[in-house]
C-alpha cells in the first residue's frame, strides 16, 4: 500500500500538474495529441462529508487535442517524481470531429483520478473523451481521508452518475460527447464502482459473512492507506443519523441506464454483490484480473464476478500483481515505493499496453455505433 506521506504529496501535485510550471520535458515528435483539463465539479444533491458544502467531484478530463497543442510530461509529484503520467497538453483545444464516446474512470482505494492516466491517455489516443473523478473522502487528492469515503463505497457510483450529468451539459465538453456512447472503467474499488453502476447491488450481510468465513481475503482487512477508518466509522455509525441513513441505502440500485458498457480492472469487494443482481446485469462487462494479486485475489473477486455476470469476458494478466494497474514509476519510485516494485522480468508498460488494448477493443465493440 502507498504510505500516507506519499499520498499527501501526490494530492499536492494535482494542482501543480494543472496550474504550476510544466516539467521541462520534450514532447514526442509524433503520435497522438492528448489534451488534459481539471474540472472542479460538485454534486448539488449531496453534501460533503463534513456537511459544509456540496459534495466535491474534482475531475480530470483527457481528450484528443487539436493540431498545434503543446504537450508536456506529467510527473507525480512534480518536484520528486515517483509516478509517470505521460504526455498531455493542459487545457488544450479539443480536436474537431463531432461527438465522441465518453469513458468514466474510477480510481482505487485512497488513489486519485490522475493514477488512471496510463489508461486515460491510451483511450484518448483512440478517440475517446475520458473523465476520472477523485472520490470524496477516499482520495489522495484531498487533504485528508474520511472513514465514510472508505466504508460507504456505493456513493462512488453516484459520483460517476453526477459527473456524467454535468459533463453532458458542460460548456466545453457537452457538445463533444455522444450521450448514446458512454462507458465506465475502474480499478480495484473502482472496479466495484463500475459493477455497481452496471446494476450490481451490495449486501453488507453477505460481505460480513464472507469475511467471517474461511475464504476471507485481504479486501476484508483495514486498508493500509487509512487503517483507522473502521474504528472511526464505527463511532460515526453509532452517533450520526446521516451515516445510518447511508447504510440503509447500501442495497439500493445505483445502476445508470446511460452506461452502455463497463470494464473492471482487478476489481475489489467482489463478494459484496448479490448473485441475483450480478446475474441480472445485461450490458457488456469485461473483467481483467492480475494472476498474482494478493490485495484483491482473482478467485474471490474478478473470478466471482466473471462467473456470475452472464456473458462477461475475462482476461487474467500473468505475472501481474494488484498495483500494475497504477501508473508506471520513475527509477526513484521503483527503488523506494512498494507499489512500484514489480517482480523481476515484469514490464508494467507492456502490461498497460495489453490491458488498454483489450479495454479499447471492448468499448469499440460494445458501445453503440456513432
Amino acid at each position: 500500500m502507498i504510505a500516507r506521506t506519499l499520498l499527501t504529496s501526490l494530492a499536492l501535485c494535482l494542482a501543480a500538474c494543472d496550474l504550476g510550471p510544466a516539467p521541462a520535458a520534450t514532447a514526442p515528435a509524433d503520435g497522438p495529441l492528448i489534451g488534459m483539463e481539471r474540472l472542479n465539479l460538485e454534486d448539488p444533491a449531496r453534501r460533503s462529508w463534513d456537511g459544509t458544502a456540496q459534495r466535491p467531484l474534482a475531475t480530470t478530463v483527457w481528450y484528443p487535442a487539436a493540431d498545434g497543442s503543446l504537450m508536456t510530461e506529467v510527473l507525480i509529484p512534480a518536484d520528486k517524481p515517483v509516478f509517470i503520467g505521460g504526455f498531455a497538453a493542459r487545457n488544450a483545444v479539443l480536436e474537431p470531429g463531432g461527438r465522441r464516446p465518453l469513458i468514466l474512470l474510477s480510481h482505487g482505494t485512497g488513489g486519485s483520478g490522475l493514477q488512471m492516466m496510463w489508461l486515460a491517455r491510451r483511450l484518448a489516443a483512440a478517440g475517446y473523451i475520458v473523465a476520472a473523478v477523485d472520490h470524496h473522502g477516499n482520495t489522495a487528492a484531498e487533504e485528508a481521508f474520511d472513514a465514510r469515503g472508505f466504508r460507504l463505497p456505493w456513493e462512488r457510483a453516484r459520483d460517476l452518475s453526477a459527473v456524467l450529468d454535468q459533463l453532458l451539459t458542460h460548456p466545453r465538453f457537452g457538445d463533444a460527447i455522444d450521450p448514446a456512447r458512454v462507458g465506465a472503467a475502474g480499478f480495484s474499488l473502482g472496479g466495484y464502482t463500475v459493477v455497481a453502476l452496471a446494476g450490481g447491488r451490495t449486501s453488507l450481510e453477505q460481505l460480513e459473512a464472507f469475511c467471517a468465513g474461511p475464504s476471507r481475503d485481504a479486501t476484508c482487512d483495514p486498508q493500509a492507506e487509512y487503517p483507522e477508518a473502521n474504528a472511526e466509522f464505527e463511532r460515526l455509525q453509532a452517533s450520526d443519523p446521516a451515516v445510518q441513513a447511508a447504510i440503509r441505502q447500501a442495497g439500493d440500485a445505483f445502476g445508470d441506464p446511460r452506461i452502455s458498457s463497463v470494464a473492471a480492472l482487478a476489481p475489489a469487494l467482489g463478494q459484496a454483490f448479490t448473485p441475483e443482481s450480478l446475474s441480472a446485469i445485461s450490458l457488456p462487462v469485461f473483467i481483467i484480473g492480475a494472476r498474482d494479486d494478493a490485495t484483491a485475489p482473482v478467485a474471490t473477486n474478478a473470478g466471482t464476478l466473471a462467473a456470475q455476470i452472464e456473458g462477461a469476458e475475462t482476461l487474467v494478466l500473468p505475472d501481474a500483481t494488484h498495483y500494475v494497474f497504477l501508473n508506471a514509476c520513475t527509477s526513484r519510485g521503483q527503488r523506494f515505493v512498494p507499489v512500484c516494485k514489480d517482480a523481476n522480468g515484469v514490464d508494467r508498460l507492456a502490461l498497460h499496453d495489453a490491458a488498454a488494448d483489450v479495454v479499447i477493443r471492448h468499448f469499440n465493440a460494445t458501445l453503440p455505433p456513432a
